[in-house]
């Protein structure tokens, strides 16, 4: 298979799962209120190759990544439609304080002479 090819199975599996089903779920309705998962979706893909002219030695090669992560919701109800967003700001900097104080911790007893 050489790299042309390679590339355009690749971006041919790429396309068939790239869809608004990949951004927007199954919408979840319980009584007058309807929910619609929303998700940001990645996707990157490389491929190369190389050798002689004819191909007869050489190789190629190329991978994917897909990145899919929860953004919010969309809320529907008679009164109106809002998009509610997940928000792991504070929860990262809760980890990153719980984190840096475990450094220091760690620090200052390491500097502690052995009695």
């Amino acid at each position: 298979m050489n790299v042309n090819e390679l590339i355009k199975n690749m971006s041919d599996a790429f396309a068939a799962t790239a869809s608004v089903k990949s951004v927007y779920g199954d919408p979840i309705t319980v009584g007058s209120k309807t929910v619609i998962p929303v998700a940001e979706v990645r996707y990157g893909f490389g491929a190369g190759g190389g050798g002689k002219k004819d191909e007869s030695e050489g190789g190629s090669g190329g991978g994917g990544r897909v990145v899919s992560t929860p953004t919010g919701a969309l809320e529907i109800t008679p009164e109106g439609t809002r998009f509610i967003a997940f928000d792991d700001r504070p929860r990262m900097a809760r980890a990153l304080a719980v984190g840096v104080a475990l450094g220091v911790m760690v620090a200052v007893f390491a500097r502690k002479p052995a009695s």
